[in-house]
């Protein structure tokens, strides 16, 4: 530094670097000093493309976005980045992040896809077999002793009193022996179909509860039934009646149209056939429609009318999705069936020929066809017991879905369950008596 005030260099050289004060006036005084390190080049501003305004600078509080090129500091010594699928200023599983619906039981408690609807029916047998399948093949099991019980004395009785009829009387006596047993059938029928109405109502009882994790016995989930048993009877008698109206107007106007001969006989032949088609779809459509009433008469405690009335109402908009998920499984349930039935009736029927061709030990031949039989009917007993509560689980769970779906079913289950795990009973059991839509 010189008395004058003037710069030198450091090396103390002053004849090579010229003093601020012998600078000529249009020299170029250099960049001012930014306190920029020696080598180091000064960061530029970002200038906005052309014709476009810079932003305005954020206001007091306000969150300032990143411009373009500008990325985060890095974290600090000793600070993990944040992982993959975390937000660095939320933590993960915070309002920001995603959790699964929870699945306390057999269905996780949202809506569910056709696949889940296809597979979930099937869970419930390994869900709580000793009830749904032990309650069906107690109910199956008793209307088939009840079919050979009734119907085998009845036969056996009516052969015998045409045996011991004259010849002049036998031909009468035998067409009256006909109709005594074609009645006595009747009621291992109306067992069947008492049966089939209470079995329905068990296995939606079961599939309710075990879609809010629980698993009951066989007596709580029958005496859970019970109350609604009669109204589930009205409903299936409504049903059948339907079906046989149908059936006796169809057949009636054809058998009027074909006993007058000439044209009516085609006309009332093809008034049958396409009669019959009409029908089917006819019932088709509304059995679909009407697929849901056991479940919201068990769920809901609702009346015969009130659940005809919610299942079209639930049903509108979902046609298709309901009738391929019910029209599948049934598909499925059968072709299984088949498979597992018709290779044993082909041995059955084939092997007592290979084994006696020319029929001189009958008695050896009849035990053989007797054991035949009774295996086949343990087989199909069981085969009935599945599928029955497989296909009234598949309606239940359709019943549950088209619930989360229009009316939000999903948000009360999983409200109900996290009360039901601290302990907390005051929140309702979400299937309850509700009323009409």
């Amino acid at each position: 530094m010189s008395d004058n005030g003037s710069w030198h260099s450091p090396s103390g050289n002053s004849a090579g670097t010229p003093s601020d004060a012998n600078r000529t006036q249009g020299e170029n005084p250099g960049p001012p000093d930014t306190g920029e390190a020696v080598g180091q080049t000064p960061q530029q501003p970002q200038q906005p493309p052309y014709g476009q305004q810079p932003p305005p600078p954020p206001r007091y509080g306000e969150y300032a976005p990143p411009q373009y090129g500008q990325y985060p500091p890095p974290p600090s010594y000793g600070q993990q980045p944040p992982q993959y699928g975390q937000n660095s200023q939320q933590p993960f599983g915070s309002s920001y992040g995603w959790a699964p619906p929870p699945k306390p039981g057999l269905i996780p408690l949202r809506p569910l896809s056709f696949g889940a609807l296809l597979t979930a029916p099937f869970k419930e047998l390994r869900h709580n077999p000793k009830t749904t399948v032990g309650s069906a093949l107690i109910i199956q099991g008793v209307t088939v002793i009840l079919t050979i019980i009734i119907t085998g004395v009845v036969t056996m009785l009516m052969l015998g009193r045409i045996d011991q009829a004259s010849a002049q009387d036998q031909a009468e006596i035998a067409s009256g022996a006909v109709l005594t047993i074609l009645l006595s059938m009747i009621v291992p029928i109306l067992v069947s179909i008492v049966g089939s109405a209470f079995l329905q109502g068990v296995v939606v009882t079961d599939t309710a509860r075990a879609t809010l994790g629980e698993k009951l016995r066989m007596r709580d989930v029958w005496k859970a039934t019970w109350p609604r048993f009669w109204t589930l009877l009205g409903w299936t008698a409504v049903y059948l009646v339907a079906a046989l109206i149908a059936l006796a107007v169809i057949g009636g106007i054809g058998a009027l149209l074909i006993v007058q001969g000439g044209a009516g006989l085609v006309i009332g032949i093809l008034f049958i056939v396409f009669g019959s088609l009409a029908a089917i779809a006819l019932g088709v459509w509304i059995f679909t429609k009407l697929a849901i009433v056991p479940s919201i008469i068990v769920m809901e405690h609702a009346t015969l009318k009130n659940a005809m009335v919610r299942s079209w109402y639930l049903t509108t908009g979902s046609f298709w999705k309901t009738f391929g998920v019910i029209f599948l499984i049934a598909m499925i349930l059968n072709i299984a069936s088949q498979i597992i039935t018709t290779p044993l009736s082909l041995v059955f029927g084939i092997v007592p020929g290979l084994l006696d061709p020319t029929g001189s030990d009958m008695a050896s031949m009849l035990t053989f066809l007797a054991i035949g039989e009774v295996v086949l009917l343990l087989i199909t007993v069981v085969l009935g017991s599945i599928m029955s509560v497989v296909q009234s689980g598949a309606l239940a769970l359709i019943y549950i879905d088209l619930r989360m779906r229009r009316e939000g079913l999903d948000i009360e289950l999983t409200r109900f369950v996290e009360a039901r795990q601290v302990g907390d009973t005051s929140v309702p059991d979400p299937f309850g008596p509700r009323g009409q839509p």
